[in-house]
């Protein structure tokens, strides 16, 4: 059960510990000369606005500071546009600077760059430290919420910068933020022409996709990166049952996985593989093709890299782990700095795993599940009632599964129009996005040779040809979207 909980925080990885059931990870501190990414971090300026804690009540007037920052180097008062990156889980500065696409196109698009910061996450705290103190106190951290504040935000924006009173504004975001990307654009069309949603998988709800099909992309992505390496790795679950029943079994894997911290018992055990499973997860979402540190510093193209020691399912017990930990050490030990694996952690601290288990717990229930035949996981079924159990452990809230599909539309969304939905075909979350068009407004586009959202990274040498396609494109509809929105300027006045 614990893997499916984890994957519930996965949008993009996760942080801060968490307890045990809803359990999520903060990421190793490795050398911070590692500088390899292709992120832009441009000049940009940080404001605030006050936001009402409730924006569909009327019982509290209570208000908090959020967070957003404006880049205006390349945006023209005459013709430009704004393009407003809608906020997920975590700090806005770590996003700002790992969304190079937005800063790539802004000379071209005339656009002023506006990064919000999402409530609940970073510094957009709307009860300070207390923010996460119990479910009253995070009652308010809603999707809904989140799209008002952004809402909000532009109203803000048009006011106090007169000249873009009258300019189109495109959402952009990845992972959730493309999921509220698109949701802004449904429910908000008079506030932004079109979004663009990357990675969003706005269909990876109850009976809307399969539950497997998340971990059927995994499996495939290292199927496809080297011989018998998913092999390898479904077979390693059962060597680490067999090791750990063994009288120094549990000493044994500590020493060969180098573990920060030593195997007592069964639920260890078990913690171990949830770990690993989680790992070869992050590695799928983070296939790209150049160095990175996105979620931890890697090789360009780092499941071929992985895949390198798994190549032989054939071997005995303790030399088939010792393969899986010099293939973990390429994740967890890239710079060749960690003096040991510490299995409370798997990715950057930038990302908000507290706030992310408690909108996993109430709104943004996703299945997962996995059958180790068309997988290379252990079987582990999706248990709504386990998973509201441990929510109400751990939140005191029960989830509402069916809620985002009917307040979003599930997959009758045919009736909106200016939305791109673009996923990479590496991408475990594509299989709940829309990788085909719905109208001819409502367009998918698919990226072969793509991890999570490669197309909002900034624009390298090493990219394949298919994501520069896949970028030209998405600049040409929103070329479009910015002349329609001119030229209706235009007959109305």
């Amino acid at each position: 059960m614990g893997l499916l909980l984890l994957l519930a925080f996965l949008m993009f990885g996760a942080a801060t510990p968490v307890p045990p059931a809803l359990r999520a990870f903060s990421s190793l501190h490795l050398s911070s000369s590692f500088s390899s990414r292709p992120a832009v971090a441009m000049k940009y300026s940080i404001h605030y606005i006050q936001q009402k804690v409730d924006h569909f009540g009327f019982n509290t007037d209570k208000t908090f500071k959020q967070r957003y920052l404006i880049a205006d180097t390349h945006w023209q008062k005459d013709g430009g546009s704004i393009l407003f990156y809608t906020g997920n889980e975590g700090d806005i500065i770590w996003f700002c600077n790992n969304t190079g696409f937005m800063w790539d196109v802004a000379e071209e698009l005339k656009a002023m760059l506006v990064f919000a910061e999402h409530r609940y996450y970073g510094e957009s705290l709307p009860f300070g430290a207390n923010s996460f103190k119990d479910s009253r106190h995070l009652n308010f951290l809603t999707s809904e919420q989140a799209l008002a504040d952004f809402a909000e935000l532009i109203k803000h924006l048009k006011r106090k910068i007169p000249a873009t009173k009258n300019q189109p504004v495109i959402a952009l975001g990845g992972s959730y933020g493309g999921m509220l990307a698109a949701w802004f654009r449904m429910k908000y069309p008079h506030m932004v022409v079109g979004a663009l949603a990357s990675s969003a998988p706005i269909w990876h709800f109850e009976n809307l996709v399969p539950c497997g099909v998340f971990m059927k992309t995994v499996t495939k992505d290292f199927r496809e990166s080297g011989p018998n390496c998913s092999e390898t790795i479904r077979r390693s679950w059962d060597a680490i049952s067999r090791l750990a029943r063994k009288g120094t079994g549990l000493h044994w894997l500590s020493e060969a996985l180098h573990l920060c911290t030593p195997l007592t018992n069964s639920q260890d055990v078990q913690h171990l593989k949830d770990w690993i499973s989680e790992t070869w997860v992050n590695l799928a979402m983070v296939d790209y093709p150049y160095e990175s540190d996105f979620l931890q510093p890697l090789p360009a193209w780092p499941i071929k890299v992985v895949c390198q020691y798994l190549k032989n399912p054939n071997v005995s017990d303790s030399l088939l782990l010792q393969n899986i930990f010099q293939a973990l050490n390429v994740y967890y030990n890239y710079s060749g700095q960690a003096r040991c694996l510490n299995i409370s952690e798997t990715a950057t601290s930038s990302l908000g795993a507290l706030g992310w288990s408690y909108q996993a717990c109430t709104e943004m229930v996703m299945p997962f599940c996995s059958n180790g035949i068309d997988d290379m996981f252990e079987p582990n079924s999706w248990n709504l009632k386990e998973f509201s159990d441990d929510c109400f452990r751990q939140w005191g809230v029960r989830p509402r599964p069916y809620w985002i599909p009917t307040v979003y539309g599930g997959k009758n969304i045919s009736s909106h129009t200016n939305i791109i939905f673009s996923n990479g075909e590496l991408d475990p979350w594509s299989g709940g996005g829309v990788t085909e068009n719905i109208t001819d407004t409502l367009v998918a586009i698919v990226i072969p040779k793509g991890a999570h959202h490669l197309d909002l990274r900034a624009n390298t040498a090493f990219d394949p040809t298919t994501v520069l396609l896949a970028r030209s494109l998405e600049v040409r509809y929103m070329k479009q979207w910015i002349k329609d929105f001119y030229a209706s300027l235009r007959r109305k006045h």
